[in-house]
């Protein structure tokens, strides 16, 4: 399946293509395009739309986009939950101090952006990141059982 978004990625546009290669389509094919040409191409592609204003997967109901695809494809695991609390707070300014990794993970996406400001290059590199910190999610969250 194909995934158009805004291009210049930064954390919620990683964390996205991240979550969907892992947990919904090994196969995915992401598009980053000027944010007003993100309809015209989902809809000459057919590619699914994500964090783009207006979209089912973008910001909905206080949620970021990675917390609506995980709602939309009724995602459950309590690490990856764990995960969307700091994706959502890295991703929101006003929500950055509620959870103390989340300055870390918008200094690193920054960081990316800046040493990698190709977004295909982008993901190939941060999707390490996001593996470690789901990692990460996993043993906290079987440590506080």
């Amino acid at each position: 399946m194909k995934w158009v978004t805004r291009s210049h990625v930064h954390v919620d546009r990683v964390a996205c293509p991240w979550l969907i290669t892992r947990f919904i389509d090994s196969n995915a094919e992401f598009l980053f395009v000027p944010k007003t040409q993100v309809e015209q191409v989902a809809k000459e592609t057919g590619a699914l739309p994500y964090d783009v204003a207006n979209a089912e997967l973008g910001h909905q109901d206080g949620r970021c986009s990675f917390e609506s695809i995980i709602v939309k494809y009724g995602l459950t695991d309590p690490a990856l939950l764990r995960l969307a609390k700091i994706v959502h707070a890295a991703d929101v300014e006003q929500d950055l101090h509620t959870d103390s990794i989340a300055a870390g993970l918008e200094a690193i996406a920054t960081g990316y952006s800046l040493r990698f400001p190709h977004d295909a290059e982008n993901l190939e590199h941060q999707f390490d990141v996001y593996d470690a910190l789901y990692a990460w999610c996993r043993l906290e969250v079987a440590t506080k059982r």
